[in-house]
């Protein structure tokens, strides 16, 4: 079940949401280390059809959980993924994917945008979102989306290893900010 949470359109009090998700256990429904990254297959904008059970093989995947592409505050993140995070990945075996509910049409966009070179990926049926506990119910969004649902995941990124264990869940309430690069390559690094 999906809950309805706060929209990006105003800002969150993180700290108060997390109190309240920690009364209803939410949060403790939620991916954390320790869970298994789940056989899916994502529609790469670009690529089609990507398997993260065949994509870890080659090593540690780092799922980015964003909303959708013309939300500012994921433009911002993904851009300074690429800036940042990207060019520090190169020397690691690590899959940077970023996931979104949104069609890869859509997503398409904003790999051009910002030239990302790494997999912006779509979970139309929300298989993975779902998997991890992270989407909540934001009316209208379907039709941002391209999407029967009105579901969107909760800003996250998730670091599995080669054997498909979670190592590390960082999700942020509704309008927080994504995990700064640093923390990203810290949990990274960890992994070795």
């Amino acid at each position: 079940m999906h809950r309805r949470v706060p929209s990006a359109r105003r800002p969150a009090d993180d700290e108060a949401l997390r109190r309240q998700f920690d009364r209803d256990a939410i949060w403790h429904r939620m991916v954390k280390p320790g869970h298994r990254l789940p056989s899916q297959p994502l529609l790469e904008a670009d690529l089609g059809p990507i398997h993260l059970d065949r994509l870890r093989l080659t090593g540690p995947i780092v799922l980015v959980f964003f909303r959708y592409a013309s939300s500012d505050p994921c433009n911002t993140a993904l851009a300074a993924y690429q800036h940042e995070l990207v060019p520090a990945l190169a020397g690691t075996d690590a899959h940077l994917v970023a996931v979104s509910p949104q069609i890869p049409l859509r997503l398409a966009e904003i790999k051009r945008r910002h030239e990302l070179t790494y997999f912006v990926a779509a979970d139309v049926r929300h298989s993975l979102i779902d998997a991890f506990n992270l989407g909540f119910h934001e009316p209208g969004a379907d039709a941002v989306l391209g999407a029967r649902r009105s579901v969107l995941p909760f800003p996250a990124v998730v670091i599995a290893d080669r054997a498909g264990t979670v190592r590390f869940a960082d999700v942020r309430a509704d309008g927080a900010p994504h995990p700064d690069p640093a923390t990203i390559l810290t949990a990274v690094r960890a992994l070795n």
